[in-house]
This record gives C-alpha cells, structure tokens and sequence, in this order.
C-alpha cells in the first residue's frame, strides 16, 4: 500500500498519516497496533488504480473509434461520433468515481438517461459498430442501480445488443459475439471501478488508522504523565513546605526531608524517561511504602493491611497508579487527618481499597486544569479487566476501591474508550 519512512510517516500518492511518536512495545501495546495495520504491502495505490481504469476506458473508446474509422463520414457524422465518444467518456469517468452512491437519485436517472441516449441513438447511424459502447451503460447501471434492479437491467442491455448486427445482416454468431462482449465489457467495467473505490476506502481506512495509533499513543503518555507527575509533583511540594518550615527550627530533620526530596526528584525524572521508552513498571507494594512515608509526613495517620502474593505486572502497574492517584487527591483536594489502606489478594482477585477523612461535602475543583485522573485509572482498570469504585460519603470520608484479577489469562490491548471522566474526588 505504501511505504513507511525512517520517521514512521506513511507516504502514498503524496498522502501522509502521520505515525510519529509510536514507539516500540509499549505499556499498553499502542505500537505493536501500529505496526498490523499494514497486512497488504502489495495493494496498488489509489492513484494507479485509478490510472488502469482510465486506460481501460481509453482502451474501450479507441476500439470503438477504430471500428468507426472504417467506414464512410460525412463532416456532421464524423463530429458526432467524437463528440458522443467524449460524452460518454466523462459520463462513464463520472459513473466509476470513488463517490457517485452519496450523489441524489435525480441525478442518477439523468445521467444514466443521457448515457443510455448517446448508447442506443447513434446505432441509428454506426450500426453495430457503435454496440462496443453497450458495455459502458451495461457497467454504469450495476454500478448506479440497486442489485435487484441493476442486474436484470445488465443483461437486459446484453440482449438488445443481438438486434444491431442482425439489422445489418452480418451473420447469427456476430450477434452473439456483440451480446457477449457488451456483458463482459460490462462486468469488466463494474469490476475495476469498484475496486478502485475499495482501494481508495482501504486507503483512507489504513491512514485513519495510523491517525488513531498517534493518538491513543499521545493519550497513554498523557495518561502516565498525569499518573506519575501529579504524584511526584504533589510530593515534592509536599516536601518543600516541610523543609521550608523545619530550615529554623530543626536543621537536622530539614536536611534529612531534602536528601528524600532530591530522591524523590531523581525517581521523577526516571519515570519520565520510562514513560517516553514505553517501558514503565511499578510495583504496588513499594509504592504502598513511599504512599505511607508522604502520607506521614503531611501528618495525615495511617493505617495499612497488606496481604499480596506475585501478581501479574501489567495488574501491579495499574493498581499502583490507582494508590498514586488516590494519594495525589487526598493531598490536593482533602484536609485529611487518618487514612486507611489496604492491599489484599483473595484467590484470583486483588483489591486495593483507600479510605480517608477530611473530604468538604460542597468542595468541588472548578479549575481548567483539576485534571481527570480518576477516568484515566478507570481506563487502565478495564484493560486489565478491573473496576473502579469511588464513594463520597455525608461524613466526609472519601472511599476508592479498585479490583483486578491477579493473573491476565493473555496480553490485553489498550482499551480504544479513551473519553476521561471528571474527577469526582471532592
């Protein structure tokens, strides 16, 4: 169908669909999609499908053209058949155009009409040398009509081709010489005009599709940028305000709070570098630690219940990104004072639940830029065949209980839903 350059750019007949910015196998397989949209190489190109039906058409209307130059003109008669060759010419190019099902029903009778008048009119005059151009109207009426009309319609035009040589008395097989060759002219002319509209279809489907590839792609780095930033970034502010309050009072713990600080800083810029490389892991365990650590330092109280086996990764990222979502709101958007959560694998199942308090029952974040983390981790949680759960309570505590099996059964695509929710967290 194309080729793809060193940049990922697909080129065709001057198209492009833009491929940049799909890398490899990534968290979510956005590229190995990528790269099976591809499945035939070899397919012509819209353009040259379009340049052999011009030929053949061309092809046609100079057999036509030949048998005419065989017998005696006049000047009026001699200008009337090229005219009416080049007539039907643009009507047939009209008829076999990638677009001609979406014209209007009138103009389908009236161009149809003129193309069986300029058929059936000049035979009057050329006899059977005129019948080549039957097949044009017999493939414009399968093209045009819908099939219960179209094929009666088809062989109806094939039959009326047996009269002319009859007419001139040339003998019985050059009538069904003439019959056979309008019908076959005809197929011949459906056939490759609908195949130029499939390829040009398949064309534009291939290209929407690298479209498609380059913007889920953009919505997984999004979705990791958001997942991983908001966190780190809540926690570094965190941290400075810490360290801003203890530089006169407590030095020593200050340094201690900067040394966690520029951890925290360098794990950041790591989790940047992983999500452009496609290649990002994280454990729930380990962030259940660092969860608790910034927890405590925001002196919020917590309490934790971890009871976890080896789980899938694919399970242990997602539901590592639900606890750093869950943490970087009760940061935001709480005044929490105690949070509970739990990590516990039942059979088959994993469930990570975060309860806390100091949720205002009428604050809602009305800025541009509140983000939408909860629909993010939805997404990720039904690609791995999970649930989100979330409960705002008249108490003002705030529950998030998401779910996912400990083992994927196969490799899960990225969900193609990538519409966000508000984040409903208070």
């Amino acid at each position: 169908m194309g080729r793809r350059s060193a940049t990922g750019r697909v080129h065709e007949d001057g198209h492009e669909g833009e491929a940049d910015g799909i890398h490899g196998d990534g968290a979510d397989g956005v590229g190995r999609t990528a790269r099976k949209t591809s499945p035939l190489p070899d397919l012509p190109a819209p353009r040259l499908a379009r340049t052999i039906l011009e030929v053949v058409l061309l092809g046609y209307m100079s057999i036509t053209l030949i048998n005419l130059a065989g017998m005696p003109h006049t000047d009026l008669s001699l200008g009337t058949s090229v005219l009416a060759l080049i007539l039907i010419y643009l009507l047939q190019r009209h008829h076999s155009s990638a677009h001609v099902h979406l014209a209007p029903g009138r103009q389908k009778a009236l161009t149809l009409g003129a193309q069986a008048v300029l058929t059936y009119l000049p035979l009057a005059l050329f006899g059977s040398q005129w019948g080549a151009m039957a097949g044009f109207l017999a493939g414009s009426l399968l093209l045009l009509l819908p099939p219960r009309a179209a094929w009666p319609a088809y062989g109806l035009v094939g039959v009326s081709m047996l009269l002319p040589p009859l007419l001139d008395r040339f003998p019985l097989q050059e009538s069904f010489y003439l019959s056979l060759s309008t019908l076959l002219t005809g197929l011949v002319v459906f056939g490759l005009s609908r195949l130029s509209s499939l390829i040009h279809a398949l064309h534009d489907t291939r290209l929407e599709l690298s479209r498609l590839a380059v913007t889920q792609e953009r919505l997984r780095f999004a979705r990791d940028l958001h997942d991983l930033l908001g966190y780190s970034l809540s926690a570094i502010t965190l941290k400075s305000e810490l360290i801003h309050r203890l530089v006169p009072t407590n030095p020593r713990r200050a340094m201690d709070e900067v040394s966690e600080l520029l951890e925290i800083s360098r794990q950041s810029l790591a989790d940047v570098r992983a999500v452009a490389s496609g290649l990002r892991a994280m454990s729930l365990k380990q962030e259940l630690g660092s969860a608790r650590s910034l927890l405590e330092a925001a002196d919020v109280r917590v309490e934790t219940d971890v009871r976890m086996g080896t789980i899938d990764q694919q399970v242990d990222t997602v539901l590592a990104a639900v606890l750093r979502e869950a943490v970087t709101n009760l940061l935001r958007h709480t005044r929490a004072t105690s949070c509970r959560m739990e990590a516990v694998q039942e059979d088959d199942l994993v469930r990570l639940s975060m309860t806390n308090d100091g949720v205002d029952p009428a604050y809602r974040d009305t800025s541009p830029h509140s983000g939408s983390g909860l629909g993010n981790l939805a997404v990720r949680l039904r690609a791995v065949s999970g649930t989100l759960d979330v409960e705002r309570r008249p108490d003002g505590t705030f529950q998030l209980v998401a779910q996912a099996p400990a083992r994927l059964l196969r490799p899960l695509p990225d969900l193609d839903d990538d519409t966000y929710a508000e984040d409903s967290v208070a």
